[in-house]
Parts: structure tokens; sequence; C-alpha cells
């Protein structure tokens, strides 16, 4: 006759009777219950905290891509001699032939789109406020194409207006006070060139949009004008800054370097997205790693109560071990009953995590806007984290992390006391019976 096979149907129907307790071995059913919530409140934290994070990371990508190139293209600095007095200084590169320049870029295989611009620093007044901002000359096309900046639930005016005015962040409308037609002085020191120098440039413009970008820093800085308005005003007639470039995978914006310095030509230079925020990023994946170790401690401390439990109930079943020895129950069958015991809770745990995880990472920022309220604001601060909520991102590959750390270490931890319990001498534990 044969033996039955591992992980028989009556091995089961063992370690399911020995989790469930009698009053009179309550404590094993205490620490069973125990083990499974520790488990359960790991596997809970690691989901919402890994779906937290990326969430984090996403939406300030996001928001990094919604109004900002790709990657920029710009010349390098040219030195400039003065014949007067034979001194040497160094001027920013400008690019005069920027239309061409653009469409030669964007001819390039995997470019989205280039938009050439102006960019400078004013000082923003208005209402006896005022407030230090950078203003983008662009063309009325090349806003329209930035994704956060023309989110109709987020915006208020009608870009098409953009011509007539100018596009602010509602940062810098809440500071100045100020709505769509009122009127925002801008101050620049690159002004009007006089017989005795440069004076500076003080002029009106009307608020013909206000847009959110989802980025405190972007909304409390950024001002948007016509390309050709931007140039009269800081002096750049005829010549372009910069030229943004945007692809089709802005996650590789890494490859399209050397082709755009090669199509650029002579003194031309790469900034990408990865340049400006690679550091901040860097940090970000070197936190989940670290947050991800520290929460499989937790998730670790957690599955040892399944030792505990299990040698309080290999000790209180020793009786039951010498009797099923005796009936012929091989060690090998005994070390799989009391490892289906752990393994239950550790299952069980498992899933109860998984479940209350996702629900949390679901709700989030709900939990997080009521935390928020209650303590008036104090909870999520944006000009500190840069975006204005905490978002979460389920991912499968951080569900599956935490359920298959969880269940490793539930089930490596019960190995110790199933050998114990499998090792135990029938003879030894009838002796006293």
């Amino acid at each position: 006759m044969s033996s039955p096979a591992p992980f028989s149907r009556y091995e089961f129907l063992i370690a399911w009777r020995y989790l469930r307790a009698r009053r009179a071995e309550g404590g094993v059913s205490v620490m069973t219950w125990i083990s499974l919530i520790g488990i359960a409140l790991g596997v809970m934290a690691l989901i919402a905290t890994l779906s937290v994070r990326a969430g984090f990371r996403a939406e300030f990508v996001d928001t990094i891509l919604g109004a900002n190139a790709h990657s920029t293209v710009y010349m390098a600095p040219e030195r400039v001699e003065n014949a007067f007095t034979d001194d040497v200084y160094v001027v920013p590169g400008r690019i005069r032939d920027y239309d061409a320049m653009a469409a030669t870029l964007a001819g390039i295989p995997g470019v989205v789109r280039t938009a050439p611009i102006i960019r400078g620093q004013v000082m923003a007044t208005a209402n006896d406020s005022s407030n230090v901002a950078e203003v983008f000359g662009v063309s009325a096309g090349d806003l329209a194409a930035m994704p956060r900046i023309v989110d109709p639930a987020t915006s208020v005016g009608d870009v098409e207006n953009f011509g007539g005015g100018i596009a602010i962040g509602s940062g810098i409308a809440r500071e100045l006070a100020v709505g769509i037609g009122d009127k925002v002085r801008l101050i620049a020191p690159e002004g009007a060139r006089t017989p005795i120098g440069t004076t500076p440039r003080v002029k009106a413009y009307e608020v013909t949009y206000v847009f959110s970008a989802g980025r405190y820093d972007i909304d409390r800085t950024r001002i948007y004008m016509p390309i050709a308005e931007a140039q009269g005003y800081f002096n750049r007639e005829g010549v372009a800054d910069e030229i943004e470039v945007f692809v089709d995978d802005p996650e590789k914006v890494g490859d399209w370097t050397l082709p755009l310095l090669q199509a650029a030509g002579p003194g031309a230079q790469v900034w990408t997205w990865r340049d400006a925020s690679g550091s901040f990023l860097a940090a970000l994946d070197m936190e989940d790693d670290v947050m991800f170790v520290i929460l499989s401690v937790l998730v670790l401390i957690a599955s040892m109560n399944i030792t505990s439990g299990l040698i309080m109930l290999v000790k209180n079943k020793g009786r039951d071990i010498g009797i099923l020895r005796t009936m012929g129950l091989t060690e090998g069958a005994v070390l799989r009953v009391f490892f289906l015991c752990g393994a239950f809770t550790g299952v069980l745990g498992t899933l109860a995590g998984v479940v209350l995880g996702v629900l949390l990472a679901l709700n989030v920022d709900s939990i997080m806007a009521a935390i928020n309220a209650l303590t008036g604001g104090g909870a999520w601060q944006p000009e500190v984290r840069g975006i204005y909520r905490l978002p979460a991102e389920l991912r499968a590959w951080d569900i599956l992390r935490a359920v298959g750390l969880s269940l490793t270490l539930s089930f490596i931890v019960t190995i110790f006391p199933a050998r114990r319990a499998a090792r135990m001498n029938p003879v030894e534990a009838l002796r006293y019976e």
C-alpha cells in the first residue's frame, strides 16, 4: 500500500483543526490572531507606502513634462570685446535663424514638436503687491500644446485670447490679487537703450489667462507672453534664447541628446528634464528602496509571531503528535501539518493586508485631505512638497513584491517549529500520558 502524497487532504484537515484552538488552548488562538493582524498591517503599510511613492513620482514627473520641455537646445555663451576699452565680456548665446533650426530639430525621428522661446526675469506688480516672475515668450500654438497649462479643469479664461495679453500662474494671480481683465505691470532690468545706458523697462499687460500647472513653484513664478512681444520687451529682436524640444518617449530623452547636438550645429548645447530633476528623482528611487527595506523588517517582526504561536501549539499538541506518530504518521507528514498551520496564518494575513492596502491606497488622497482640514492645512504644504496633493498609484509589481515578501517570510519562519514537532519522539511525548 503506497503512502499518501505530500500535502494530502488529511494534512490540511489536521492543520485547520489545530488552528481552531479550544478555550483551554486560548493562548494559541490569541497568538494566531496577533500574527495574522501583524502581517496584515505590515502588508497594508508596505502596499500603501509603495503606492504613494509611485504616485508622488508619477505626479512630479507629469507636472514637469506637462509644463516644461523634454529637452532644451541653446547656444553657448559668446565672448565679446569692447572696442573702446579692450575689455572682453561674456554674453548669453542667441539663436538667430531659430525658425530654420526648429524645423531641422523637428525632423529628427522621435521628435514630436519644437518651440522657439524667449526667457527673461521680471518683477510683477499689481495692487501694491509684487512678485518675482520668469517670463516665457512663446507662440499661441505652442502654449496651447502644453497639457498642464491649458487644462480646462484648472485654468480660468480663454487661451485663444493669449495674443492680447499675458497668461500667469495661479500663484502669481493669488499673490497680486488679480484676475481675468486686470492689469499687471512688469518691470525688467533689460530695458530701453539710451545714451546714458540701459534703463529698466516698465509696461502693463492685461491678464487674459490664469493657469495651474499642478506645481507650486511653476504657478508662483511663471508668466507666458506672446513671443513677438517678448522679443521687443527683452531686446531680443530677430533672435530666440532657446528651442524647446518634445519627444515621444520622455523617459528616454537622453537618446536624443546626440542627434540634437548634431542637428543644431557648432556651439549648441542640450539640457534635458532629467538633467534638471535627475538628482531629485534619484533620491526618490533611493528612498523607495530604503522604505521597502524598513517595512520589510516590520513584516518580518510580524511573521516572527507565527513562530511563537507554533511553538506554543507544538507544546500543547505533544500528546497528539505522539499518537499520530504511533498510528503511522511520518515525520514529513507532521512537519507539513505544522507548516500548514503557519502557512494558513501567513496567507490569510497577507490577503487581508492586500485588501486593506489597496483600499488605503485608493483613498489616500481623501484621507490626506481630511487630515489636512483637521490640522488647518499643516499636514500637506505645497510650498514644501511642490505638488498640491498626495497621489497614489497602484502598480501590480508593488503588490506582487509585498505579497511575495510576506509569504516568503511567513513560510520560512514556520520551518523551525514544524521541524521541532516532526522530530519529537513519540515515546517521550506519551511517557507521562
